[in-house]
């Protein structure tokens, strides 16, 4: 029986993937350095800590599992942290998909799906993005997504590999069980952030940016849940597995909501008002971002389950109540 590898599984989003995969009746091997992700968060599946630029542990991993398709998360992805550092973005995130594609070509594994980021669009015209807005990434972040979707296509061209390069837009949410969630520390993503705060571990929470041309100022982002963004996934790995043709799909649900919508909605869901702070626009972020996902739909037959403010933040938010309770004593936590 053939194997699925997923590359970064012990992170956010790669666990996610790997739990719907288990589910399905797959066999799934992970590989994953645990700089970003936990041993904990692979439930089920045979992981290989490593890194996903070792050639040698690649094509190992490869030819001792049989593997015949690769579902490629291991990234950096805080874009200001890549400005700071760029060259740690293009070694991560570009080299190493260079060298986990050569591993491929070596051990012939013809499917790949890739994680790719709305990032690679940066500024569009009226804040929306479909899969043939020009690409024009204002950051290190976002170049080095484009720069390994070039790579794949062109290696893609040969025939020797078919793909999809599935962009995501704003991730968030949790396993609506609460057996995985989103762990990482000194996280970036606005709605861990404020789930952060509403429980405790933050003492404020900021907003960059309330003059934007938005209905209440902040900047707009279309958030998909992590559950149906991994169905995605799946769909794509269907997809190649049933002779389709190689994709670009965007990954988002076609409208957004913003900072201030999403600091109400956790205020909500948590009982509480949150401490806000005002501070000025960051260099690089976005008035507003939405995904145009009809392709996405149409070429996956996908439909999200979960769009909804309110359940993506309430999954969000019971995950941070579970972390926290493993970090403290039950009975000191009011």
């Amino acid at each position: 029986m053939n194997t699925v590898l997923v590359t970064g599984g012990a992170g956010y989003i790669g666990s996610h993937v790997v739990q719907q995969l288990l589910e399905q009746g797959e066999r799934v091997v992970v590989i994953d350095n645990l700089s970003t992700g936990f041993r904990e968060a692979v439930r089920g599946a045979d992981l290989v800590v490593g890194n996903v630029g070792d050639l040698d542990l690649v094509g190992q991993v490869m030819a001792a599992h049989h593997v015949d398709a690769v579902l490629h998360f291991a990234a950096h992805t805080i874009v200001p942290e890549s400005v700071c550092d760029p060259l740690k973005y293009y070694g991560n995130n570009t080299c190493n998909t260079r060298n986990l594609l050569a591993c491929c070509a070596e051990h012939g594994v013809e499917k790949f799906i890739f994680s790719s980021t709305a990032a690679v669009y940066g500024m569009t015209d009226n804040g929306i993005a479909d899969e043939d807005t020009p690409t024009k990434p204002i950051n290190p972040y976002g170049t080095s997504k484009l720069m390994s979707e070039t790579m794949l296509r062109d290696h893609s061209a040969t025939g020797a590999m078919r793909h999809v390069i599935l962009r995501y837009f704003n991730v968030a949410g949790c396993d609506p069980q609460g057996r995985i969630g989103h762990s990482t520390p000194n996280a970036t993503l606005l709605i861990k952030v404020c789930c952060e705060h509403a429980v405790g571990i933050r003492e404020s929470l900021s907003i960059f940016g309330t003059d934007y041309n938005t209905p209440d100022g902040t900047g707009v982002r279309d958030y998909i849940h992590v559950d149906d963004l991994a169905a995605a996934h799946l769909r794509a790995l269907d997809h190649l597995r049933g002779g389709g043709d190689s994709q670009t799909l965007n990954c988002g649900y076609g409208h957004g909501y913003s900072v201030r919508e999403v600091i109400d909605a956790v205020a909500r869901a948590g009982g509480k008002p949150l401490n806000v702070i005002e501070l000025p626009r960051r260099p690089g972020d976005l008035p507003m971002l939405i995904a145009c996902s009809d392709r996405l739909k149409r070429v996956l037959d996908w439909q999200p389950h979960y769009d909804d403010l309110d359940f993506i933040v309430g999954t969000a938010l019971r995950w941070e109540q579970q972390l926290l309770c493993k970090r403290v004593p039950l009975s000191s936590v009011a």
